[in-house]
């Protein structure tokens, strides 16, 4: 098991590529690395949790469209500026806000925590598996030659992004397609992780208080998942903050 030392060690290593901040100077990723993850399926504790979300979504969309929501509209423009057709991509927290009015999936008790959590932030958040990763987490804008692994129509297949597509990136390829839309298959959440890295995103008008407030709240529920559950944070941003 690692201690947080170690799991900060391995956070402090994450990159941000100056190409991503000249597209989007206001962004802001906040990152947490988690070990000592008990696998278990979804409970009563994470069943609540969605169903605040799912209520806390349904007031917000109560009297405007959910691609109007404030951190929703900007990342719509996020992924306009690279290119990317966000009526057929949508990022993850536009995605999530969408299904929630009839009721968020219920997977397993960590992706059903860290989905809930986005949704009563309003915040895109992206769970991984941190023991299948390469090397430390970076965020480029795509050459278009770096593989990334998904599947179509039930089968594993090999993609590449655009060429300038912002993606998050290990040493083996892709983890992560347009910022925070489609996860790779190598690094995804299984039922039996047990240690777990967090992306959780920002943009203007989101605040950076805003985003530690997610990332303590996404801490504090991960902390009841084990025993001896090890916790590192680290905070990235254009220039110091």
């Amino acid at each position: 098991m690692s201690t947080t030392a170690q799991l900060q060690e391995v956070l402090d290593g994450t990159s941000i590529d100056a190409a991503v901040f000249e597209l989007r100077p206001d962004y802001r990723a906040l990152l947490l690395a988690v070990d000592g993850l008990v696998p278990g399926p979804s409970d009563e504790a994470s069943d609540a949790l969605l169903a605040e979300a799912e209520a806390s979504a349904r007031r917000a969309l109560a009297e405007q469209k959910v691609d109007t929501l404030s951190h929703v509209a900007a990342w719509r423009q996020a992924y306009q500026a690279f290119g990317a057709k966000p009526n057929r991509t949508r990022n993850s927290l536009e995605a999530l806000l969408r299904r929630a009015a009839t009721g968020l999936p219920r997977v397993n008790r960590l992706t059903d925590i860290y989905n809930a959590i986005s949704v009563l932030h309003q915040i895109p958040l992206g769970g991984e598996d941190l023991s299948r990763y390469s090397g430390a987490p970076r965020l480029v804008r795509a050459t278009g030659q770096e593989p990334f692994d998904t599947a179509a129509n039930g089968e594993i297949v090999i993609e590449h992004p655009e060429p300038g597509e912002v993606v998050w990136c290990d040493e083996e390829g892709v983890t992560c397609r347009r910022w925070n839309w489609r996860q790779g298959r190598r690094t995804q959440l299984q039922d039996e992780t047990t240690t777990a890295l967090f992306i959780l995103d920002a943009l203007d008008p989101l605040s950076t208080e805003a985003l530690r407030e997610a990332a303590n709240e996404l801490s504090t529920h991960l902390s009841g998942l084990g025993p001896d559950i090890a916790i590192a944070q680290h905070l990235l941003g254009n220039g110091q903050l």
